[in-house]
């Protein structure tokens, strides 16, 4: 992935709150990129993850807040706001302040993750219309990190957002220390745009209000493994799109996408699919447990955004075939 070295990169979304206490080992874990365990232990927060891997620390899981699940997600404090005061944000840590081209994006994996992030705005702004709203911050941490929505979570929870306060929330290790070390997952500039474009798809699911779709947590074919399936659609969709996404004064951002950021994107979501994190950590692979569907359904799913899919065509909610 090669970005516009002209292209101005707006920091104003991106924030880091440096280092928390040390995460914690062992016990169940929750997430939103990946899982797969037995249980369905309530986490801080209100946070939903699987257990049933002992003290493994491989799980990367799944979110979705029960509070969302039950009551909706589409704009709960009103057109253009947030149900949570966002204001109360700190800035945190300098990380990003030298962050200001594309030049600067193409040398810095930190201002890289800038440019994904202005990127994926511009791209769901256009599709979304009146219906968008950008993200409240990406945050990134370490060790661990107090959302202002979702309570106290640790690195061991992996990449997240948070709906009440329409937050995404990021330990950068995540993908050298799990993704790649634990889970086998690809090595590669690709890998972290795939899943902050997957986890900002579970903003656009926020905003349309699919969340308060969800009603079934575990199965291949439950409501959960739709949602997922869905935001890597969404992940997929932006990732077809993403040369021709621009700043605000018309400068394309991304210069350059090509077959190898796409087949690492796959690479990565094979990573995460339910039964091979099961399969890794048991040893045995328990559909009805599935919190976000197999490898090949992931893998399937982003394949049809990338393909040119629509939003009608990601709506996993309406076919049996996933």
């Amino acid at each position: 992935m090669r970005f516009n070295p002209k292209a101005r990169l707006d920091t104003g979304r991106t924030r880091d709150r440096g280092r928390g206490r040390a995460s914690r080992s062992g016990g169940p874990l929750g997430g939103a990129l990946g899982g797969g365990g037995g249980g369905g232990s309530p986490l801080p927060g209100g946070l939903v993850g699987g257990g049933g891997i002992g003290a493994v620390v491989l799980v990367v899981l799944v979110v979705v807040l029960t509070q969302c699940v039950g009551g909706g997600g589409s704009d709960p404090g009103g057109a253009g706001s947030s149900a949570y005061d966002t204001s109360r944000m700190d800035a945190g840590t300098d990380r990003y302040a030298g962050c200001e081209t594309g030049e600067d994006a193409n040398a810095s994996a930190d201002c890289a993750r800038v440019a994904v992030e202005n990127s994926l705005t511009d791209f769901w702004a256009d599709e979304l219309g009146s219906r968008f709203r950008a993200e409240q911050a990406l945050v990134t941490f370490t060790g661990s990190v107090a959302t202002d929505g979702c309570g106290e979570a640790t690195s061991a929870v992996g990449p997240f957002y948070c709906p009440p306060d329409e937050t995404i929330y990021l330990d950068t290790a995540f993908f050298d220390q799990v993704l790649e070390d634990r889970l086998g997952g690809p090595d590669g500039g690709f890998v972290e745009p795939y899943v902050l474009a997957h986890e900002y798809g579970h903003h656009v699911q926020n905003l349309l209000g699919t969340m308060g779709r969800v009603r079934t947590q575990e199965g291949p074919r439950s409501d959960s493994v739709r949602l997922e399936l869905q935001a890597d659609c969404y992940a997929g969709m932006w990732a077809h799109a993403a040369t021709t996404t621009e700043d605000s004064s018309g400068q394309v951002l991304v210069a350059e996408l090509t077959d190898d950021d796409i087949r690492q994107a796959l690479g990565a979501a094979a990573a995460v699919g339910d039964d091979r994190i099961q399969q890794q950590a048991q040893g045995t692979v328990d559909e009805e447990s599935w919190t976000h569907g197999s490898s090949a359904s992931r893998q399937r799913w982003f394949g049809v955004g990338y393909a040119g899919g629509t939003l009608e065509d990601c709506d996993t909610f309406a076919t049996d075939d996933l």
